[in-house]
């Protein structure tokens, strides 16, 4: 394909003032990066680049940036599918205009036209669920699942429900980000091209010489005092989030200069779970990857896909006749310099007009019980049931 270079694309980045909520700028096919006040809105395409040659590629862009914050410059943005072997690409956009966490804007132009801004449409008043995964489906592949365990083909699967809605209207994807951002403040609010949520999970964020990581895994059954101690005294629970921070820290090593540092697990609290996290860093190595190339060789983590990963995989295929499309998969940005960040699609909806298929994941180990599982998934469901107006 084309490099950049040939096709003359060049960012140009400028510290202009930007009135009004950036999530106005969303269309359904644009993509949305929000995190503790900060964040960005990307709409056009300058050019589709496929995952592999995205580093490159964007490196090639001519960059003229005079703002110099996360996120400016040459870009590219992205929802990648769950499978790690499907087709992906990434998008360089045509504008991105981004708002930094104490109100300085700006806006990178990399096509020579810029989108309009786009009218804000009414969303619906009436969404009901109307199919997905059924109680019977969630036991009998939990039941599936926990035999596999039992004859030791694996010790952890994460199995995802999914849910239907329908709305007498389309679904306005400005209202449901705005409620995302307002109601799961810490969380990472995105959207893309139809997929929109809120996901506390970063997989990982690259920064100059330094590479951070935070996985979650182990939920607590409430928000009380109780249940929280419940979590941190659980065994299934902490052997499922050390699986995880095992997968991460051994996939980091390998481009760091020193062994990673773990700090964790600790509990974060959200508006309506609490998880088990642990903070991994490590100082990359010279010849380190960038973001997108670290986040795809961390994909699945242990945390969305299972352990061992390619039994886990293969069960997950045949227990979700349905797929996930890009629920659970890497999503965020990358920049020229490879620097960026990409967090887990979690908690989040694909979107088609006046349909939503809603996503919520447990993680099944030796223990599990069906019934606490499809409650922990109900409470997963929350947050993005809430921006929908659904219940």
């Amino acid at each position: 394909m084309s490099t950049a270079a040939e096709l003359g694309l060049v960012a140009r980045t400028r510290e202009v003032p930007v009135a009004g909520d950036l999530f106005d700028l969303a269309g359904p096919d644009d993509f949305v990066w929000s995190h503790h006040g900060a964040g960005f809105v990307a709409t056009g395409v300058a050019a589709s680049v496929p995952a592999d040659d995205v580093e490159a590629f964007v490196a090639t862009i001519t960059v003229d940036d005079e703002v110099g914050e996360p996120g400016t410059g040459a870009i590219a943005v992205g929802a990648l599918p769950f499978d790690p072997l499907a087709a992906a690409r990434l998008i360089v956009p045509a504008r991105v205009t981004g708002r930094t966490a104490e109100g300085r804007t700006w806006i990178t132009e990399i096509a020579p036209v810029a989108d309009p801004v786009r009218a804000v449409t009414p969303g619906p008043s009436d969404v009901a669920r109307i199919g997905g995964t059924t109680r019977d489906e969630w036991e009998a592949a939990i039941a599936t699942a926990l035999a596999a365990i039992e004859r030791r083909r694996l010790e952890k699967v994460v199995l995802a429900r999914d849910l239907v809605l329908r709305a007498d209207a389309p679904f306005a994807l400005d209202t449901v980000l705005t409620r995302l951002r307002d109601q799961q403040p810490g969380c990472f609010v995105y959207a893309h091209r139809g997929i929109v949520g809120a996901t506390p999970e970063l997989l990982v964020r690259r920064a100059g010489g330094v590479a951070t990581s935070t996985p979650m895994a182990g939920t607590a059954r409430g928000t009380d005092d109780d249940a929280i101690g419940a979590l941190t005294q659980s065994p299934k629970d902490a052997r499922e989030h050390a699986l995880v921070v095992d997968a991460v820290v051994a996939a980091l090593g390998r481009h760091g200069t020193t062994p990673p540092t773990v700090s964790g697990p600790e509990i974060v609290e959200l508006p309506n779970l609490v998880h088990l996290a642990t903070h991994i860093e490590v100082a990359l190595a010279p010849d380190a990857p960038g973001a997108l190339t670290l986040a795809r060789l961390l994909h699945p983590t242990p945390a969305v896909g299972g352990s061992p990963t390619a039994p886990a995989l293969d069960l997950i295929a045949a227990l979700e006749p349905r797929g996930r499309d890009r629920y659970a998969g890497p999503v965020g940005w990358v920049d020229a310099h490879g620097d960026g960040e990409f967090a887990i699609a979690l908690r989040g909806a694909v979107l088609d007009g006046a349909e939503a298929r809603c996503f919520a994941g447990c993680g099944i180990v030796a223990g599990s019980d069906p019934a606490a599982e499809w409650a922990e998934a109900e409470r997963k469901f929350g947050p993005i049931l809430a921006a929908l107006g659904g219940d």
